[in-house]
């Protein structure tokens, strides 16, 4: 079959379900060629050196339920094509330098049960559209740059057991639909 190499080790495309590297000393940026292993359903990359930003196509690994870059030093913005895996059960990019607004296009992620984003330089508001994330748990938006009132929609999240919101900027009363 083909082959794609990542650091130095050879991974069968069609083979390759998950890249399991935490803690692996991983430096430099997350190389695009990662994007071609297309039946991925974890890519675990979390404690390590990388930089640079998060690859745009990662919205071709369609398979994915889990997404952990956390606890890297990675830059420049979520990628809005991370809205086209919506089998993603786990989204964990915290502990990172990311910086620019949350895409709306994170509201596609129907599957979402954790989205922890916590620990970066994210700006704007938080979308609205992260109402529309019916089976989400956890959502960890702490210590970043938020600005902007609390979405009401906030409140469809029935599932939520977890919000933790504080180190922002935001203004504004916490909306009376979170009581739902």
């Amino acid at each position: 079959g083909i082959e794609v190499e990542l650091w130095g080790v050879c991974y069968n495309i069609e083979e390759t379900t998950d890249l399991y590297l935490t803690s692996s000393g991983l430096t430099g940026e997350i190389p695009i060629d990662v994007c071609n292993l297309i039946n991925l359903t974890e890519l675990i990359l979390n404690s390590n050196d990388l930089t640079g930003p998060i690859p745009s196509c990662i919205g071709n690994l369609t398979n994915l339920n889990l997404l952990e870059l956390s606890r890297n030093e990675l830059s420049g913005v979520i990628p809005s094509s991370i809205g086209q895996l919506t089998n993603l059960v786990h989204l964990h990019l915290f502990n990172n330098e990311l910086t620019g607004e949350i895409p709306s296009e994170i509201g596609q992620l129907i599957n979402l049960e954790n989205l922890q984003l916590f620990n970066n330089q994210l700006t704007g508001e938080i979308p609205s559209e992260i109402g529309q994330l019916i089976n989400l748990e956890n959502l960890q938006l702490f210590n970043n740059q938020l600005i902007g009132e609390i979405p009401g929609s906030i409140g469809d999240l029935i599932n939520l057991n977890s919000l933790v919101l504080y180190n922002n900027q935001l203004t504004g009363e916490i909306p009376s639909e979170i009581g739902n």
